[in-house]
């Protein structure tokens, strides 16, 4: 009974221990990781790549090799020496072919350029949404926190309003107190352990968010590690200003850059669409042979396959030039069709700079009034405590109510909530500015 008494408090030990503590930094790259989304964007970089390695094999010469068995019947030329005959024959032939363009406008070449800066965009914008993903999980990671917090501050106030509601009952005992008091003691003790279910409960759906953009399978619960990032103070070192960090961002923010590419691959497919306009060169060659039933020696026997294939080999080269006189307006309308797409990324890289430079400015506003308003509520909370502890002893003493308890408890209790959200949400900001402003936040490649 002993060894298994010891054996169940090992196991309880281990499953205690057992549970991984999460950094944001773990939860970040873990998310990373195993993000189904994310493999969808890094499916179309790996078609980019691909489209960009075909554009430079098109510039290689094509090789076609051909084969072919034919039998002909009734009346039909004879292909040793084109003379009609009426006698049923069969031939074959190979040959092997090969082109290579000389001149064809630099539509390959610009082609090739586009692809290039079209696979580039497609990286940009795979990194783009890995940083979306680390912000979404930063911002359930802080969720988690704050409820945490929250959490906390309410058992803090059941545990008061279970102290006061056990001095009640002594007092009623001692005859210094009416019946009434307890009630109302009562009914306080009840809302705060509502507001711990409430809380709990909160807690539980914001840890849910999070294991779901983590994607962490087979997990209903996580634990992190609080930690308020000292390295967020950075900021403070920095000119925390509209313009200043808009031109850091505009350096290196990949949807930006994505979005710069797209148009210069869209002024490629301009100058690949304008090059149809020139003719075009190309130099093809070949090399072939043939065998035919009807070739015979002097006593009218069948060359053999071996010695035909050997004497009717014959080679050719040639240069085809085509000069385009009239494409029914098809030339025109594709260059007019590109020329309308570069102007539509254009719009649209404007587009994107216009929201990053509101979003910039968003932030930064808030962040000045993030610190106002934390530095405010700090004081407010601490002056709530210290009213909160006088009520608490004018009502030990019964010189107050415990209504006049109630409403100092309750303010108290607003002051630690609001203080505990302005902290949490001046350090979402913080890192957000800081990632705005070219310092690593993520560890992202």
């Amino acid at each position: 009974m002993k060894q298994l008494l010891y054996i169940l408090i090992f196991l309880i030990c281990s499953a205690s221990f057992a549970q991984q503590k999460w950094t944001l930094d773990d939860c970040v790259a873990y998310a990373l990781k195993h993000n189904l989304q994310l493999n969808d964007f890094e499916y179309s970089q790996e078609s980019g790549k691909e489209t960009y390695r075909q554009s430079i094999r098109n510039l290689l010469p094509s090789v076609s090799g051909n084969a072919d068995y034919s039998i002909r019947f009734g009346r039909s030329v004879d292909p040793n020496d084109n003379s009609i005959v009426n006698t049923d024959f069969f031939s074959n032939n190979y040959s092997i072919e090969g082109s290579v363009g000389l001149f064809q406008g630099f539509q390959r070449i610009n082609s090739l350029k586009a692809s290039k800066f079209i696979y580039n965009a497609t990286k940009q914008e795979t990194l783009q949404q890995k940083y979306l993903l680390a912000f979404r999980v930063m911002a359930a990671f802080y969720d988690i926190q704050f409820f945490e917090g929250l959490l906390e501050i309410s058992r803090e106030q059941l545990q008061v309003s279970q102290t006061n509601y056990e001095l009640v009952e002594k007092q009623i005992s001692l005859g210094l107190m009416a019946g009434a008091d307890l009630y109302e003691a009562e009914s306080a003790l009840l809302t705060d352990k509502l507001n711990v279910t409430q809380s709990e409960n909160q807690l539980a759906a914001a840890k849910l968010v999070l294991i779901q953009e983590m994607n962490l399978e087979g997990e209903t619960d996580i634990s992190v590690i609080a930690d308020l990032k000292s390295k967020s103070q950075a900021i403070d070192t920095l000119e925390v200003e509209s313009d200043i960090i808009f031109d850091k961002a505009m350096e290196f923010i990949p949807i930006i850059k994505a979005q710069e590419l797209r148009t210069k691959a869209a002024k490629k497919s301009v100058a690949a669409a304008r090059g149809t306009y020139y003719p075009s060169l190309t130099l093809f060659g070949g090399y072939g042979t043939g065998y035919f039933e009807t070739i015979t020696d002097t006593l009218g026997t069948t060359i053999p396959f071996r010695d035909q294939f050997r004497d009717n080999t014959f080679q050719f080269v040639g240069v085809s030039l085509s000069v385009p006189l009239y494409t029914r307006g098809a030339t025109r309308s594709q260059v007019k069709q590109q020329k309308i797409a570069l102007m539509r990324e254009q719009n649209n890289l404007e587009i994107q700079e216009q929201v990053l430079y509101q979003t910039i400015q968003q932030l930064v506003q808030e962040y000045n009034a993030l610190e106002a308003e934390t530095a405010q509520s700090e004081k407010q909370a601490k002056s709530q405590e210290l009213a909160f502890q006088i009520a608490q002893k004018r009502y030990e003493k019964g010189l107050i109510n415990a209504i006049e308890l109630i409403t100092a408890k309750n303010l108290f209790a607003t002051a630690q909530n609001q203080n505990l959200q302005a902290r949490l949400r001046l350090e979402v900001n913080k890192s957000t500015l800081e990632f705005y402003s070219g310092i690593q936040v993520f560890n992202i490649n």
